[in-house]
């Protein structure tokens, strides 16, 4: 499912217009995005939780030189499944 197609999922179980489905999907995504930006979580009961990890300093191999190269530490999103979206996939 692609976002356009969220979006109309969202609108019909709604009840509501597809464009205020995409201004309601879009200002979910932005919350979630800021919250991150600022190195917040937003935990989803049940859901899961959005969150920035860490991924530490490593060697990598540049695979035209073969030489190797230091691959900084960064920050990543990370999303974790909540217990009851667990339950859901595996059709409990």
């Amino acid at each position: 499912m692609n976002k356009t197609e969220f979006i109309s999922a969202v609108a019909e179980r709604a009840g509501i217009t597809k464009s205020d489905a995409q201004k309601t999907v879009n200002a979910v995504l932005d919350i979630i995005t800021e919250t991150l930006q600022n190195q917040g979580r937003v935990v989803l009961t049940g859901f899961g939780t959005f969150e920035v990890r860490e991924a530490k300093e490593r060697v990598g191999v540049n695979p035209r030189t073969r030489e190797k190269v230091t691959i900084p530490k960064t920050k990543r999103p990370a999303f974790s499944a909540g217990a009851e979206l667990k339950k859901a996939v595996k059709g409990e």
